[in-house]
């Protein structure tokens, strides 16, 4: 049995949400928030319109499309695409994990569209992109977060499609490669990539999108909190520094300074670098495990950020589902208990495993040094049940 470790990760942070604080995060980078001021004051609003640019710049996003704070975070920015857009057409929605099937839910028992084909694959897989209809409406996450599976690139999306693509990519902006002539609508929040705070979304939208947004008008009511039009016109002012509700300002400081340590490091292409080093560190610790696989199987559809571990050890396979979330849930704690990896247990719809963020905050050396430790706990969870 190996002994315990001697070497710990500086920062024991491997949630997938929210997401480690960048390197060298200390509360003195909000000195500067702009607390106690209006966000529609000259100070606040600046800092918003601050905020978008770097986020634009970083992300490569053209000039034509739009990009806005919206409420709620991720699921807000969905919700309010899913509400506002879809409806004209035919409708594909696409699923391999947790949130696509809660966007699935929402169109189909909420919304009630009646012309609605659902693709759905098990954990660890995708769907046959090939079935998509792109003379339709299409409805997919970029990178399943509680699968850990991506799709592999935009190559499956043709750019004279007919329909909207509405892109759930929360956990794939700032680490993967999201083409944007491939996506009319593009999601995600503040809590993950970047480690910022939580409640935050941003909605990205084509020329295409603002087009249906201001042609079409849904048979159902839209709440305030998802308006996204008046009077059949955009409401620009959301993409230009107003926000719907009230934003925190302390969050917007600390996502500030996350974009600021993000163009430090090189931009997209550094962030990019970092996530995928840390795949590479548990890809080469799984090539040689002898208890741990990773839940896709596929390395060309795996997860850089979102990184999903099974145990296949036959014993282990062999237990019911309770059992095995229980032996799950024992690893995730000897882990936590000792200070070198925190809220690591797999999220609670998948297959008992365990799940650690990858993305750019995540230090490599970090995830290098974590994977001695899941040897050991693994080792004292058979030990114990000896």
């Amino acid at each position: 049995m190996p002994s315990k470790p001697s070497v710990r990760p500086t920062a024991a942070n491997f949630c997938s949400g929210p997401c480690a604080k960048r390197p060298g995060w200390t509360p003195d980078a909000l000195a500067d928030a702009a607390l106690g001021r209006s966000h529609r004051g000259t100070l606040g609003k600046a800092k918003i319109v601050e905020l978008n640019d770097r986020s634009r710049k970083i992300l490569g996003m053209p000039d034509d499309y739009r990009l806005g704070i919206v409420p709620a975070s991720d699921t807000g920015a969905v919700e309010m695409a899913l509400w506002s857009l879809l409806g004209p057409r035919g409708v594909d929605l696409l699923a391999w994990e947790s949130f696509g099937l809660g966007w699935v839910t929402d169109v189909t028992r909420q919304l009630k569209l009646p012309d609605v084909r659902t693709l759905i694959a098990d954990y660890g897989k995708l769907p046959d992109l090939s079935q998509v209809d792109f003379s339709r409406d299409v409805v997919f996450t970029w990178n399943g977060t509680t699968s850990g599976v991506r799709v592999p690139n935009g190559d499956w999306i043709p750019d004279d499609r007919q329909g909207l693509t509405i892109v759930d990519a929360t956990s794939a902006v700032f680490a993967m490669d999201v083409p944007w002539e491939k996506c009319d609508v593009v999601t995600w929040s503040w809590q993950k990539v970047l480690g910022g705070e939580a409640a935050h979304g941003m909605l990205a939208l084509s020329p295409r999108a603002v087009e249906r947004l201001e042609s079409y008008q849904p048979a159902w009511p839209i709440p305030k909190i998802f308006r996204l039009t008046s009077g059949g016109k955009l409401i620009e002012g959301i993409f230009k520094g107003d926000t719907i509700n009230t934003p925190s300002m302390l969050c917007v400081e600390d996502q500030l300074d996350a974009l600021k340590w993000a163009e430090s490091i090189g931009g997209l292409t550094g962030l990019i670098k970092r996530s995928q080093a840390n795949l590479a560190a548990l890809e080469a610790w799984v090539a040689k495990s002898d208890w741990a696989a990773f839940l896709a199987g596929d390395p060309a559809t795996r997860s850089s950020t979102s990184i999903c571990l099974i145990i296949k050890a036959p014993w282990f396979q062999a237990l019911p589902r309770d059992e095995q979330t229980a032996v799950a849930k024992s690893l995730s704690g000897r882990l936590e208990k000792e200070g070198v990896a925190f809220d690591v247990m797999s999220y609670r719809d998948t297959p008992p495993g365990l799940r650690l963020w990858g993305g750019a905050t995540v230090e490599p050396s970090d995830t290098e040094k974590v994977t001695a430790w899941l040897d050991w706990a693994y080792a004292e969870e058979v030990a114990a049940r000896a």
